[in-house]
């Protein structure tokens, strides 16, 4: 009944926010980080040293994104080629992801993690850009939010909620914690295929253009014009660096949120209670965060959730009981989905449809390279001053700078792009 008022392509569409979730949160977020920190510190590497290397590599996997997305962005909306190298990405993201079962090598488990992260990240800049394919200006809102709805309470929570039961119970029946883990590598890359088929078979590219005999060569004239046409438009140069501010925070708080915890005390079962809680409430709030941007507008719902998010900085910096955690984790959810979604259809409102993944390329750079400062920053903070908590201080400067540039810069009211 909750998607009945959705037509098949932005249900399709949506269920690809459910495939990938999974990956975000088993891969990035929850199991990979404590199984590798886990295989780190027993082969020496200290506390502090771990948690940066996942920092480091975390921060390698999005800079090679973010170099490649305004290419793959503008090969993305030649006719014919958004769909398949999609499909490219998304096979890369499954296969890597698959892979780190076979291996106990936290160095291989890093490169892994980094190749899984440029076929996630390479992937959803084709996908953001189907927005506009799917649906229209005055549903963008509600179908981004739905998107990410959808995959907090599926991706995110169903096959972590299994993988967590098995590493915590599979010992009754003879599965060792390590295979539990390892079956959670699998169970992510096989639930991620099977629910991107959907898309693969409904959503089809309306919008395109031609790329002519020198696709190499118009490859970068496009790309020229269009960063031309964002400069040129000063509302949307601000938002976009705006953007890449208070995305910061969130991208840093999302990856590093396990290791942080871990170095708080926080035992590995009850880091993944707290993250299990960010997606159970994720899920109503970035709906609602739907349909009050529909009331309020997309502007201000984004700032009430970058408000939100400083508030989470200042309760990160004094934790001390689980209590705090469980508080944290009430406050992320109410933002985390909200957010994003609105930041993505936020922009799809203002571009033109037939460079989508040329425009969403350069709004990946800004959000990818602000995900590789985040946990570097985290990571070499922490290392400066020995305190994983001493971290926190640089993203919330990312949150207070982003949110000034929307309040002061980025008006109520802008046109799209027209070309």
């Amino acid at each position: 009944m909750m998607l009945s008022t959705y037509t098949r392509e932005e249900k399709s569409w949506m269920l690809y926010d459910w495939a990938n979730s999974a990956f975000a949160t088993i891969i990035a977020a929850v199991i990979l980080p404590i199984f590798f920190k886990e295989i780190a510190v027993s082969c020496g590497v200290s506390d502090v040293d771990a948690t940066a290397w996942w920092g480091y590599a975390t921060s390698a996997g999005t800079l090679i994104c973010a170099v490649l997305a305004p290419f793959l962005g503008t090969l993305g909306d030649f006719r014919g080629m958004k769909k398949r190298l999609f499909a490219l990405f998304m096979l890369v993201g499954v296969i890597s992801t698959a892979l780190l079962a076979v291996t106990d090598r936290w160095q291989m488990l890093l490169v892994l993690y980094i190749v899984g992260t440029l076929g996630f990240n390479g992937s959803c800049v084709y996908y953001d850009s189907f927005l506009l394919d799917v649906t229209t200006e005055k549903r963008m809102d509600r179908v981004s939010a739905m998107g990410y709805g959808l995959g907090y309470i599926g991706g995110s929570t169903l096959p972590l909620i299994l993988s967590l039961l098995l590493i915590q119970f599979g010992g009754a029946v003879g599965i060792s914690t390590v295979t539990a883990t390892r079956f959670s590598f699998l169970l992510t890359a096989a639930w991620w295929l099977f629910f991107s088929l959907p898309m693969l078979r409904h959503v089809r590219q309306k919008h395109a253009v031609d790329p002519g005999s020198h696709i190499v060569r118009n490859t970068l004239r496009n790309i020229k014009k269009t960063g031309s046409m964002i400069v040129k438009n000063k509302s949307v140069l601000f938002f976009i660096i705006a953007y890449f501010f208070y995305i910061d925070g969130v991208g840093t708080i999302i990856h590093m949120a396990t290791v942080f915890g871990d170095s708080c005390g926080l035992g590995s079962m009850d880091m993944m209670v707290v993250l299990l809680i960010v997606q159970v409430v994720a899920f109503p709030f970035a709906i609602l965060y739907g349909r009050l941007a529909g009331r309020f507008g997309a502007r201000s719902m984004l700032l009430v959730g970058i408000a939100t998010y400083i508030v989470v900085c200042g309760v990160g910096f004094t934790l001390r009981e689980m209590k705090d955690f469980l508080l944290l984790a009430v406050l992320v959810g109410t933002a985390q989905g909200g957010v994003q979604a609105l930041s993505r259809s936020f922009f799809g409102k203002l571009i033109p449809a037939e460079s989508a993944s040329e425009y969403f390329g350069f709004f990946d750079v800004f959000g990818k390279f602000s995900a590789v400062i985040g946990p570097a920053l985290f990571g070499l903070v922490s290392q400066l001053t020995g305190s994983t908590r001493m971290g926190i201080l640089p993203v919330m400067s990312m949150f207070i700078l982003g949110g000034a540039m929307m309040i002061f810069l980025v008006p109520r009211r802008i046109e799209r792009i027209h070309e």
